[in-house]
């Protein structure tokens, strides 16, 4: 690839210079590469949100792209910084389950642990890989160093399991929510669109959009990830029926209400 492309997610947010200088590393490094950014303002330490964003995204980026992702809790400790090559893209970050939703839509191959030091920043910091380890790795990636030369091969069965996976099952889980306040469900959409939801003692009717009820009143539908979500139609499900991700939800055929 000529001009490769990292597409790089993290809970940095904006306030500080935490991506303009993971980004100025990666110049330094690639100076042919293009960064594109995912999503920076996910909630800080969540994993769970940024593994949905992920896979939600995972469909719509092209082919043969590094995925830098940084959602993490753990920096300083023993877990493991890793590589993974997948079928159609290659990850970078923490081994901590943040992948593992995107990797359901992308077969792993192989995981490698980042362990090379000549392939990081020489002056690191315990709190910030994701500008000492990770970001170089993308960028030496990019420049089409092996794999191989990064660290020692990791089993894919050793890899940490995600957070929440999605399922085509009838029952689920909360997974996370979007800044409306939106509950996405790890449940998979259903051939048709009739029934209800049931969640935290009540039942919510599945509908095709939001204005299919009344202003106030909770809606299940299926949001533009291919998932389940429950919402208040110009409210907050999150806050209107104090829901919590991990929350078990089920949905319901029309014959079984």
């Amino acid at each position: 690839m000529s001009h490769p492309r990292i597409f790089f997610l993290s809970d940095f947010g904006h306030t500080d210079a935490y991506v303009g200088v993971v980004k100025a590393v990666i110049a330094r490094i690639a100076s042919d590469a293009r960064v594109i950014d995912l999503a920076h303002e996910v909630p800080p330490q969540d994993l769970r949100a940024g593994s949905l964003a992920l896979y939600a995204t995972m469909p719509y980026l092209p082919a043969g792209s590094i995925v830098l992702g940084v959602i993490d809790p753990g920096v300083g400790s023993d877990r493991r910084p890793v590589v993974i090559e997948a079928e159609g893209f290659t990850f970078v970050g923490p081994d901590n389950g943040l992948f593992g939703a995107a990797l359901a839509l992308d077969r792993p191959k192989r995981a490698f642990v980042l362990e090379n030091r000549a392939l990081r920043l020489t002056h690191s910091s315990r709190t910030f890989d994701g500008r000492d380890v990770f970001g170089p790795a993308a960028a030496h990636i990019a420049t089409g160093i092996p794999l191989e030369d990064f660290g020692r091969q990791l089993p894919l069965g050793e890899l940490v399991a995600p957070p929440a996976l999605p399922t085509d099952q009838a029952a689920g889980e909360i997974w996370t929510f979007d800044r409306f306040g939106n509950a996405i469900t790890t449940l998979r959409a259903p051939a048709e669109t009739t029934g209800d939801v049931a969640l935290e003692g009540r039942s919510v009717p599945l509908r095709t959009h939001f204005s299919a009820v009344a202003e106030g009143v909770p809606v299940a539908l299926v949001g533009s990830a291919g998932l389940i979500e429950i919402a208040v139609r110009n409210g907050s499900a999150r806050s209107v029926l104090g829901l919590h991700s991990g929350a078990r939800v089920t949905r319901r055929a029309r014959g079984m209400l």
